[in-house]
């Protein structure tokens, strides 16, 4: 019997996960919050909100998120009065330090995934990759993200 696509995913996806999350520990971080710092390092200081869209999660999530990076030292916030999802929120030189040492794990990790992968099939699967999630979110999301999903804007 075949194993299904969803089930390679999960299994693929687990197996990764399984690959950071001691890294994670040793860095004081938290699932999400390296992705997080990696789009204030980007980006520079942004909302809250803004982030939670970049994320695609709950505003709420972000927001505990972000007290807990704050309470370790790898953010910054200054208070908007009358929204706290308004608040524009910074990284610290120790958050930047961190965003570096974990795209280093990354790349080590990135290396154990793609053993044996020509630079062609790595071209590919990160391709087939970047379809899977567009025609996910387009289900989820309805009709503007379907043309998003299939090469329109956004």
């Amino acid at each position: 019997m075949e194993i299904p696509i969803h089930t390679l995913l999960y299994r693929a996806a687990h197996r990764q996960r399984n690959a950071l999350r001691p890294h994670l520990r040793e860095l004081g971080l938290g699932p999400g919050q390296p992705r997080l710092l990696a789009n204030l390092a980007g980006h520079g200081a942004v909302s809250q909100k803004q982030l939670a869209e970049w994320l695609e999660v709950d505003p709420s999530a972000v927001c505990r998120m972000l007290d807990t990076l704050e309470k370790g030292g790898f953010v910054t916030r200054r208070a908007d009065r009358t929204d706290r999802r308004a608040d524009a929120v910074g990284i610290t030189e120790k958050g930047r330090r961190a965003v570096e040492e974990w795209q280093r794990i990354g790349r080590d990790v990135d290396r154990q995934i793609l053993r044996g992968f020509s630079e062609e099939e790595i071209r590919q699967f990160a391709g087939f990759l970047e379809r899977v999630r567009g025609n996910l979110a387009a289900a989820q999301d309805g009709p503007d993200a379907r043309a998003t999903a299939e090469g329109g804007e956004g």
